[in-house]
């Protein structure tokens, strides 16, 4: 039997700090699905780093670009108007799914109208499953995809920011709806367990974000002290202890530089912080770079560093200890299953610049211990989050529930554990 068609959506795709969507997609290819690439907006250019970005991007489907002819919007909905109990019920659970207020229904009522030529285009190419990752708007918009054609859905749902409003996003009515969710961790299906009914536990499977580790190698002899942050420039991250954490260690360690790949609301603000305690010559901005640039970055670096405040299971930690790059974060949400504290490296209170400095004066201090946390760091990738194992997992859930049969365990394993 020939492995289902399957259609990928998100709010925007591709983006830069999303490209393991970008890698679970290729993987799902190269396993030989047709993935239809689905996104509601168009990315921004900024987004669009490297040739495989703008790649992805030329054929990705926009909804928003399809909804701006009238005729192509009216035709969708007249062909779901067919069946009218069934166009009638989707319709109801927009309004019934909707936050609360005026503008909570207006934008609910948009994403029914945004479902409806979407499911006439997952019809026309003969998907046959949906999958959608970030469980926010895009979602609602795959939850209704499914009510409006019949098509079966699924979804992936990371955190920290969706448990923040989990009412707002109905991620309760989504478990229901959903054939399956893929949660990215351990913690992230127990956050999910409090608001999905019991009945629907079983549903809800371990599906890591992954890395491809034949991508990333240890660094060659280069002579200073790097340490390497990536992400959004946003509060979230915690960046100002990392730059306070800097400064405490400026003057013990004079070679030390740290480079920060990424860019967002904050930038400005870091850059005068910067600037304010003297470091402008030890702190570099790079903006956003392409996967084959933070490889390169990676592979120069001693330390990596993330001093989150919130975070699912951050990929970009995975990045790190593929390159055998000994990593410095937080104790939050799914972290801990990545990264064990004094084994493949140092997790650490969020919030606390001393215990952060701390840890990271021990790692820049001792060659030997780096060289044994990447060691310990890239193994545990290599083990539990491969990029390529992981989508075959994601591969079996989605045709496992296509053809009806058992259901799968949490992940392939826990039942070998068991």
């Amino acid at each position: 039997m020939s492995l289902p068609k399957i259609a990928y959506l998100t709010g925007e795709y591709p983006r830069a700090s999303d490209t393991f969507i970008q890698r679970e997609v290729a993987n799902l290819r190269a396993l030989g699905h047709e993935v239809l690439t689905c996104s509601i907006r168009t990315t921004g250019a900024e987004h669009l780093v490297g040739p495989e970005q703008r790649e992805e991007h030329a054929r990705t489907f926009k909804v928003l670009d399809a909804l701006r002819n009238p005729a192509v919007t009216l035709k969708a909905h007249l062909r779901w108007m067919k069946t009218p109990g069934r166009y009638l019920s989707a319709l109801s659970l927009a309004w019934r799914s909707a936050p609360k207020g005026i503008k909570g229904r207006l934008y609910n009522l948009i994403y029914f109208v945004e479902a409806g030529v979407l499911a006439a285009k997952l019809s026309d190419e003969g998907v046959t499953h949906l999958h959608n990752h970030i469980a926010k708007a895009s979602c609602t918009v795959a939850m209704l995809v499914g009510a409006l054609s019949g098509l079966r859905w699924s979804f992936t749902i990371h955190g920290p920011d969706i448990f923040f409003e989990p009412h707002h996003w109905r991620i309760d009515e989504k478990a229901v709806r959903a054939a399956f969710v893929a949660c990215i961790s351990h913690f992230c299906r127990s956050q999910l367990m409090c608001f999905a009914d019991a009945q629907h536990w079983h549903k809800l499977h371990i599906v890591h974000c992954g890395v491809d580790p034949s991508r990333y190698a240890p660094k060659p002899v280069r002579t200073g002290l790097r340490a390497l942050f990536v992400g959004r420039l946003a509060g979230v991250k915690g960046v100002p202890i990392l730059i306070d954490a800097v400064a405490r260690l400026a003057s013990t360690y004079p070679d030390l530089s740290l480079r920060l790949v990424g860019d967002g609301p904050d930038r400005k603000a870091l850059e005068a912080e910067v600037t304010r305690r003297g470091l402008q010559d030890r702190v570099v901005f790079l903006g956003y770079k392409s996967q084959a640039e933070v490889a390169e970055e990676l592979a120069q670096t001693d330390v990596f560093v993330l001093p989150s405040f919130a975070e699912g299971v951050p990929v970009v930690l995975m990045e790190a200890m593929a390159s055998q790059v000994p990593v410095l974060t937080t104790r939050i949400a799914g972290v801990p299953e990545l990264v064990e504290d004094g084994v493949s490296g140092r997790v650490v209170a969020p919030g606390d610049v001393s215990a952060f400095a701390d840890a990271l004066d021990r790692l820049l201090s001792d060659a030997e211990l780096r060289k044994a946390y990447g060691a310990a760091g890239r193994a545990k990738v290599v083990a539990e989050y491969d990029a390529a194992r992981e989508a075959r997992w994601l591969s079996e859930l989605i045709t496992t529930y296509t053809e009806g049969r058992a259901t799968p365990g949490l992940r392939p394993e826990a039942e070998a554990a068991s």
